[in-house]
């Protein structure tokens, strides 16, 4: 009795570890499958920042061009390049919603700006007159007229805001997005953490300054 007691026992140990070691296989394959907001944030030679490349504070701004509180967020990034610049390197990627019908050719509006060294004063140009074009049915001709106002190269203009390659960096920033659980826009990431949107200019600087102040 005493050894077929030993042998139950034994079954019931074997059984807790093996169900043990699936909950922890389990978890590897989803965090492989779904990784975390870290890994996604890594910063990549193609990024469009402003700041200091080289700051110890990092932060990204998952944002829609077509979305009206993005709109209202891009002055307090600029804001943070220009006040903090030296501390702080602000990184900007697409997250066109599908909610949004022109987001996401306006984010290749800006991509191709930004092969003629024009990305950040087209991003401008596409909040600051948001109004103008959100509701167009098509809105090529309105960012074609932004290009011109920018001395762009227009031919050249016409050729990337269609090229399959800048299709592909707004589609890159995206599946990052989705990767990091966007759930809408503007999404900020302080140093590979996401942050509740701060409600003021003044509260968003804290914020940096407080995680400056934690790495020194």
């Amino acid at each position: 009795k005493d050894f077929i007691y030993m042998k139950k026992e034994n079954r019931i140990w074997f059984w807790s570890i093996a169900i043990i070691i699936l909950v922890a296989l389990t978890l590897i394959i989803i965090n492989i499958a779904n990784p975390n907001t870290q890994g996604s944030t890594v910063i990549t030679d193609k990024e469009w920042y402003k700041g200091n490349s080289e700051a110890q504070v990092t932060l990204i701004e998952y944002s829609d061009f077509q979305c009206p509180a993005c709109a209202t967020y891009y002055q307090m990034i600029n804001k943070i390049a220009d006040d903090m610049g030296d501390d702080v390197q602000v990184v900007f990627r697409h997250y066109p919603l599908s909610s949004h019908p022109q987001a996401e050719l306006a984010a290749r509006a800006a991509e191709a700006a930004g092969q003629q060294d024009a990305f950040w004063q087209m991003h401008d140009k596409l909040f600051v007159h948001q109004n103008t074009w959100s509701n167009q049915s098509d809105a090529k001709d309105i960012f074609i007229g932004y290009a011109e106002e920018l001395n762009l190269d227009i031919a050249k203009f016409k050729s990337d805001i269609a090229n399959s390659d800048i299709k592909d960096a707004v589609k890159d920033d995206r599946k990052s997005g989705d990767k990091a659980l966007i759930e809408g826009t503007p999404t900020l990431f302080l140093n590979g953490e996401k942050i509740n949107n701060p409600r003021s200019y003044d509260k968003l600087r804290q914020a940096v300054k407080d995680e400056l102040s934690k790495i020194q």
